[in-house]
């Protein structure tokens, strides 16, 4: 009986066979898994896949102190990492160098960019962490690249407004629903075995000062999924301001302010916290083991009335000023 694969799996076979590290291997097999079809005619080629993931399972991870140095790895740092992807000449190394001090090869041939390059850019008192990386193609994504996106909080989609963006959409969107990068009904942040897989991302439309007329629009009507899209020109400066807005609004994060019984509040280093936290992961973020020991806290801000008392299960709001008291 033939196996009558789908288009799915295909592309999950595809990113298997580009995947370079064991991790990748194991979230492509399992979605090769996932969208083949179920009949007899696939279950010598079932079994096979699962004696793959069996054994990439299995395999001991390497040992430290190894020579490899994964240069697609880029360590965390500020309170959320976006990271931008583009076809060539797309813009996203102009948007690196406009709004952080990274030093990125700003250039009008292709693929002057080979590496991912960090950047901080500041929105109001808060450090996010933008990073440049290689452009991709239909038919190239450098090996390992992938490992960037999958570990960032969220993706920037960069599309040049004066080029043909129905295509560069339709490169970026390909990578990424191949390899299941995109939060969708389907795909979930995580997988069933607790690896992070899919993300949040929105379109960044450049070089608006020579856009091509009605390009946001038809970016809009060709895309499937509710992004937002953000029209920037690096050149005269125009959607700078609003793009590290949305930078913060998509990390999904609040700033709190402490203040120390007796003392005025520290107004210039907030705390960043996921959106719904509450006092209690306020505290655990101060000090793990004086959170125990918490017993009440005070609060300036929404919704409440100035030094009012509250629980430990009180849920803070963006640029709430609290005071915790221990026992």
């Amino acid at each position: 009986m033939p196996a009558n694969l789908t288009p799915e799996y295909f592309k999950a076979e595809k990113w298997f066979r580009e995947a370079t590290t064991a991790e990748e291997k194991i979230l492509a097999l399992e979605q090769m898994l996932r969208v083949m079809p179920k009949h007899k005619g696939t279950d010598h080629l079932r079994a096979d896949l699962r004696r793959k993931l069996s054994k990439l399972r299995e395999a001991p991870a390497k040992k430290r102190g190894a020579t490899h140095v994964d240069i697609f790895h880029v360590p965390r740092s500020g309170s959320g990492q976006i990271v931008l992807l583009g076809t060539p000449n797309s813009g996203k190394s102009s948007i690196v160098a406009a709004l952080t001090n990274a030093k990125v090869n700003v250039a009008d041939f292709p693929f002057a960019t080979t590496a991912p390059v960090p950047g901080m850019v500041t929105f109001e008192d808060v450090p996010i962490q933008l990073v440049d990386t290689p452009p991709i193609t239909a038919d190239y994504i450098a090996p390992g690249q992938v490992g960037t996106y999958r570990n960032c909080d969220v993706i920037g989609i960069v599309i040049d407004q004066s080029g043909d963006v129905g295509e560069q959409l339709r490169i970026c969107l390909d990578f990424l629903e191949s390899r299941n990068l995109l939060i969708d009904a389907e795909t979930s942040a995580v997988d069933e075995h607790g690896n992070a897989l899919a993300k949040k991302a929105f379109c960044i439309c450049t070089k608006s000062d020579i856009a091509k007329t009605g390009a946001v629009d038809k970016l809009k009507q060709s895309c499937k999924y509710p992004f937002k899209f953000v029209q920037i020109s690096t050149k005269t400066g125009e959607g700078l301001e609003k793009l590290s807005a949305t930078f913060f609004s998509l990390l999904g994060i609040i700033r709190i302010y402490a203040k120390p019984p007796g003392k005025p509040a520290d107004m210039s280093d907030p705390f960043t916290l996921p959106a719904g936290s509450n006092v209690m992961d306020l505290a655990g973020a101060i000090h793990r083991e004086l959170a125990g020991k918490l017993k009440f806290a005070r609060i300036w801000g929404a919704g409440v009335y100035a030094g009012q008392n509250v629980q430990q299960n009180h849920v803070l709001s963006d640029k709430d000023i609290i005071e915790l008291h221990f026992s």
